[in-house]
């Protein structure tokens, strides 16, 4: 067994979590009996579950009338994530489903209303500004301000590289995912954009690239699939 306090604690921490899910909410007490530790011990780690964002608090009249409200705490959103999710699975057999059941050209319409609603909400971000600071801003084209995506380049190469695809699972086996960033790029920058560096061939990032010898008018692309560039 480890003797590494920290160890101990993250241990302490993920027992707290699992009780916390199999028993919908608990209080400092309940959860220290289960655990059979001091209520001291727990009430320290589920401040600092709860300080990360993992559990939540609700409070509750104490039964005897008098003293404080008893806390029952539960798994935020955030905590419902420390388990096991199957997400990845059905996103693969939701797209499987469309383009075996209906086809590549439905498939293709499914991905091209996505692509004209993500264009929709971003154009209202980017109104107005130049083809870098659409690029820059661009940035956060996966999560709000993502640390691993990067615009490089200067006025003859521009570029989004992304070092963190929060969808890597699911494009890894369908590779189609990838053409909505692709097509939604090209819209929103104006320009053609491909991926000149993918996950999928092993480059451990996307690098895509913006063709500023390749102006796109507004109404030129909805959706494509990225083999079918040209």
């Amino acid at each position: 067994m480890s003797t590494d306090p920290s160890a101990q604690m993250a241990d302490v921490q993920s027992r707290i979590l699992a009780i916390l899910k199999q028993r919908g909410e608990a209080t400092t007490q309940e959860i220290a009996a289960q655990l059979d530790v001091t209520y001291e011990a727990v009430r320290q780690q589920v401040k600092q579950l709860e300080a990360n964002g993992l559990v939540g608090r609700r409070p509750e009249p104490n039964p005897a009338g008098v003293g404080r409200p008893l806390r029952y705490y539960s798994l935020t959103p955030a905590g419902e994530h420390y388990f096991p999710k199957q997400y990845d699975d059905l996103a693969v057999s939701l797209i499987d489903a469309v383009g075996e059941s209906l086809g590549r050209d439905a498939l293709q319409q499914v991905l091209a209303a996505l692509a004209d609603d993500e264009v929709a909400a971003w154009e209202q971000r980017l109104a107005g500004l130049s083809l870098e600071a659409r690029l820059e801003a661009l940035r956060d084209y996966y999560i709000d301000g993502d640390p691993f995506m990067t615009a490089v380049g200067d006025e003859e190469s521009l570029a989004l590289v992304e070092r963190n695809c929060p969808y890597l699972n699911v494009a890894l086996r369908r590779p189609a995912l990838c053409s909505l960033t692709v097509s939604v790029l090209s819209r929103l920058l104006g320009y053609r954009v491909t991926r000149v560096r993918r996950f999928q061939d092993g480059d451990g990032r996307c690098v895509f690239r913006v063709h500023l010898d390749r102006p796109l008018a507004p109404d030129q692309l909805r959706f494509e699939f990225e083999g079918d560039q040209h």
